[in-house]
Order: structure tokens, then sequence, then C-alpha cells
């Protein structure tokens, strides 16, 4: 890994820029790919391209990987296998607001998690750093009209992202317990073939009930984007920077993703951000400072 890229916060950042992509495509394309072909395309994509990087560290490590089967289960099927396969689902039945919007909880279920399994609290001046992030993602998603959020009606789609969102938190946590001595690359290859295994028979499901991937250029490039900077790049940038400054900071990073939405709105869309962006810009870089100064 190049050296400008070892620092965790650069690393956080990148991946929720990668994700921040992820979720408009989903949205995007769900007329073109069906939410178990994207999920199941994706990783295949970052299974391909992680293999040769893992391949080398199998053999040494093999009684590592073994002994440690069940961390390795668990987050393969939480990391992998469910969050964005719910995610995917949740946008075949609701907007992008609700999904951003309750995606924005991610750091207080990951919180919340930490604190009654594992007794970690936040000082003062980090929960309130994550509370004034938390307010400037909402003031984005809400257009600066508390209206928007009020008047938010919750349908099917909304209780498959709140599914995400915890399975996530859970996964966040979870990392603590990722086995040590196994190399990044074989673990992430691991947890992928965890996790692809679960989803091929979810994925034949679909294919039987007639849905199938419309190929065109649009569709490919969104399956071959999706596959290697949220699956490949970013599981590997997230999982690093989780050991590296802890799940509850880690998770905070997840409140640019309406920053990055605004911005990439605003450099391939042409269109100009209004002052509820600017503000609640201002609180999460504000909120993320607060939390992440020592």
């Amino acid at each position: 890994m190049p050296k400008f890229l070892t620092n965790p916060y650069l690393l956080l950042i990148l991946t929720t820029l990668f994700w921040s992509g992820n979720m408009v495509l989903g949205r995007g394309i769900r007329g073109d790919v069906p939410p178990m072909a994207l999920a199941f395309w994706r990783w295949v994509i970052a299974l391909l391209l992680v293999l040769p990087l893992a391949l080398p560290h199998l053999k040494a490590q093999w009684p590592l990987l073994k002994q440690a089967w069940k961390p390795i289960l668990i987050l393969g099927l939480l990391g992998v296998g469910s969050y964005n396969t719910f995610a995917y689902v949740a946008l075949q039945y609701t907007g992008a607001t609700n999904a951003v919007l309750l995606n924005s909880f991610i750091p207080i279920a990951t919180i919340a998690i930490s604190w009654a399994f594992l007794g970690k609290h936040l000082k003062r001046v980090e929960g309130l750093g994550v509370l004034i992030s938390l307010g400037g993602a909402l003031t984005i998603v809400a257009r600066g009209d508390l209206n928007v959020l009020t008047h938010l009606n919750l349908n099917i789609g909304d209780v498959w992202m709140l599914g995400a969102v915890l399975v996530w938190a859970i996964y966040t946590v979870g990392l603590a317990w990722r086995p040590a001595g196994v190399h990044p690359m074989l673990m992430l290859a691991a947890m992928t073939t965890v996790g692809l295994s679960a989803l091929t028979p979810a994925y034949i499901f679909e294919m039987l009930q007639g849905r199938h991937i419309n190929f065109n250029p649009g569709s490919l490039a969104s399956l071959a984007y999706v596959g290697i900077f949220p699956s490949f790049l970013g599981y590997i940038f997230y999982n690093r920077g989780v050991a590296e400054v802890g799940a509850n900071k880690a998770s905070l990073f997840i409140h640019l993703m309406p920053v990055f939405g605004t911005l990439l709105s605003a450099l391939f869309l042409g269109e100009v951000p209004f002052w509820y962006h600017y503000l609640g810009i201002a609180l999460i870089f504000s909120g993320i400072w607060l939390t992440m100064k020592k």
C-alpha cells in the first residue's frame, strides 16, 4: 500500500466516498440489475481481485484461519453476505433520502453496541462530536427543513435499511475479534468466500423468479465500479481504519456520505449546493474534529 494511504483517516474518507457512489448506483440501476444479482456479482469481482494477493499467504496461515473459523464465518455473513444485500433490497422500495437518513444512524448503533457488549464509553466531548456530526448529516438529508423529517413515511424498504444499519454496526464492532496474524488480504478473501456462499442460493432463487440482469454499458460499468471500489478497496480501507482508530470513531465517518453525495451531485449533475449543504458539511466536520482530537 502506498505510504500516503497508511493514514487511517484518509482511508476512512476514501471508503465513504466509494460507498456514496455505491448508494447512488444501487438506486439508479435497480431496473437493470436486481438486488441479489448486484450483491453477488460485486463480490465475485472483489474476490477475483483479492485472490492473487491472498493465495500466497494461504499455506502458511491456514492453521490460523482454520482455528478462527467462527469469527470469520460471522464477519463474512454480516459484512459481505448481509449489509449490502439488505441495502440493495431497501433501495428497491425506498428513496435515496430515506436510505441515506437511516444509514446516518450507523455510528449511533455502533456506539450503543460497543457500550453494551464491550463496555466502551465515549468521553463527553466525543459524544458531543457524534451528535453534532449526526445533526449535520440530518441537515443535508432534510434539506434544512424539519418538516421533511417529520413527514417521512416508513415503508418495507426502510425496514430493510434498518436491518442493514444494525448488521453493519455489529460487523464494525465484531472486527475486534478478527484473528490476529492472518494477512488482511487472506482475511478479506475468506470473508468474501463465506458471504458469496450465503448469497448464491438467494441469487439462484431470484433468477428462478425471472429477474435477470439487463446487460448494457451502464449496468456493466456499474458492476465494475461496485466490485472494485466499494467492495475490494472499500473493505480493505475500512477494516484497516477500524483497526487503527477503533469501531466508534471509524463508524462516525459514515456521516460523510451526505457530504460526498452533495459534492458528487454538484460535480457530475451540475446541482448547485444550497445553504443547508454548507451548514451540514460544517457541522459534520466539526463533529468529526471534536471526536478525533486528543
